[in-house]
């Protein structure tokens, strides 16, 4: 793994008092290294995993042409402009039997969704198009084309086609592919394991009683939330005091356990932080203001396991055996302690730093285009990510609203926003039917 003056020297411009979210991530993109490890999981335990190689299609999908509705099959050869065709009746075809028989001119089969079309049949005339008379239909002139209403064999895929990527997140529809072609287990990348834990004397858990200048840990539960979502592995360190014992301990411990440490609190200018001490002291760690909004303040890097060998602090590694030998390094993200700047970085750094780490090759969502109800204040020269609510105009484009106050400790904004106002670096004040940039929160958070 690079160190991260090397990767410094790689990025023309980079200066970790003022970097831009565009910097962060091109930083972020050359830091972490996607996991290699490998298992075969049972599909009811594959959903959100990454595939660890091409899936292979065994057989063809569909297996044979057949009919894509109910209706009557017949050699579409017969049609003619503007002329009626009446055809008789020889019996039906169901789904899973194939018809036996053969089929000659002016006849034709009733026939059901999915089943197989006899050889000589390419047409399908859905059953509500026809008038019927005992064992004949009548089909009426320009109503349909020849090969109409037929599926083909491999129209989905074909046997030796791959039908997923290695690097694809399984979504509930790539799961019902493979259930297709009749695959039990599908090969995935082992779950990243991500420890995490909140900083601060001011911070009380849940169940410990108000007392004043303290707030309750909110950070802790979103990251966890988020973490969860993405289909990490989370290894919850709880609430560590600002006493130097205790957060040397806790790195120790989550680098031993995990592949990435994601802490919040500690990384700007207070003077009581001494988890900056800490990170310096057992990592490569480096400390960036980044031009953005929420957020600013922000520490990333690696601790070397090997380092932490001789640790006079206690490890619990029993249950992470991957983890726990003196080799290699756990990448450390360090955010800010406003519930939102937490949120915030974590969405626009963190997730897609972690998801290159899962090894799926779409880490980033698109942005989609709004309309601006409303003039919002912009400083060109940062990044901005105000908590928006997207609906759907009159006319049916899309349009976008603040929540309002943006305040970096305003929790409810998130709960009320269904997306990130993603303003550019270089974007300046925006103007009531301005098309601006929108992170959707669905599926995400």
């Amino acid at each position: 793994m690079q160190t991260l003056e090397h990767i410094a020297l790689q990025l023309a411009g980079y200066d970790p008092q003022a970097l831009s979210a565009d910097m962060v991530n091109a930083f972020l993109a050359k830091l972490v290294v996607p996991l290699s490890d490998a298992e075969s999981v049972p599909i009811f335990q594959a959903l959100g995993r990454v595939l660890a190689q091409d899936v292979i299609s065994p057989l063809s999908v569909p297996p044979h042409d057949n009919s894509a509705m109910d209706g009557y099959a017949f050699d579409g050869a017969q049609l003619l402009p503007e002329q009626t065709l009446s055809l008789r009746v020889l019996g039906t075809a169901l789904a899973g039997n194939a018809w036996q028989g053969g089929v000659a001119a002016g006849e034709c089969l009733r026939i059901m969704t999915g089943a197989i079309m006899p050889a000589g049949l390419n047409t399908v005339v859905p059953q509500e198009l026809v008038s019927s008379a005992g064992d004949n239909i009548t089909i009426p002139a320009g109503m349909l084309q020849a090969g109409d209403n037929r599926r083909f064999k491999g129209e989905d895929l074909m046997q030796g086609q791959a039908a997923l990527l290695k690097g694809e997140l399984l979504t509930p529809a790539a799961l019902g592919l493979v259930a297709s072609l009749g695959l039990q287990a599908v090969p995935v990348l082992r779950r990243l394991k991500v420890a995490y834990f909140s900083t601060g004397d001011e911070i009380l858990s849940l169940g410990q009683p108000p007392r004043e200048g303290a707030v309750y840990d909110s950070n802790r539960y979103t990251v966890f939330g988020l973490l969860t979502r993405l289909g990490c592995e989370v290894i919850d360190l709880g609430v560590v005091r600002d006493t130097p014992a205790l957060l040397q301990a806790a790195f120790v411990q989550a680098a031993h356990q995990a592949d990435v440490i994601i802490t919040s609190g500690g990384v700007s200018v207070g003077e009581a932080d001494y988890t900056k001490m800490i990170m310096k002291k057992l990592g490569d760690v480096a400390f960036w203001k980044v031009a953005m909004r929420p957020g600013r303040p922000m520490a990333v890097g690696q601790i070397m396991r090997n380092k932490l060998a001789s640790s006079a602090y206690p490890v619990c590694t029993d249950s992470y055996e991957h983890n726990s030998k003196s080799e290699g390094s756990a990448i450390l993200f360090g955010l800010p302690g406003n519930p939102v700047a937490v949120m915030v970085t974590f969405l626009a750094f963190v997730r897609p730093a972690l998801l290159r780490m899962m090894g799926c090759t779409a880490s980033k969502p698109p942005l989609l285009k709004a309309c601006s109800s409303e003039a919002i204040r912009k400083k060109p020269g940062r990044t901005e990510y105000q908590r928006g609510i997207v609906s759907t105009a009159p006319d049916g484009t899309l349009q976008v609203k603040t929540t309002g106050n943006q305040g970096s400790g305003v929790l409810s904004s998130m709960v009320q926003a269904n997306g990130l106002i993603v303003l550019h670096h270089s974007q300046g004040h925006v103007t009531a039917g301005d098309t601006v940039d929108v992170m959707m929160f669905d599926g995400v958070i």
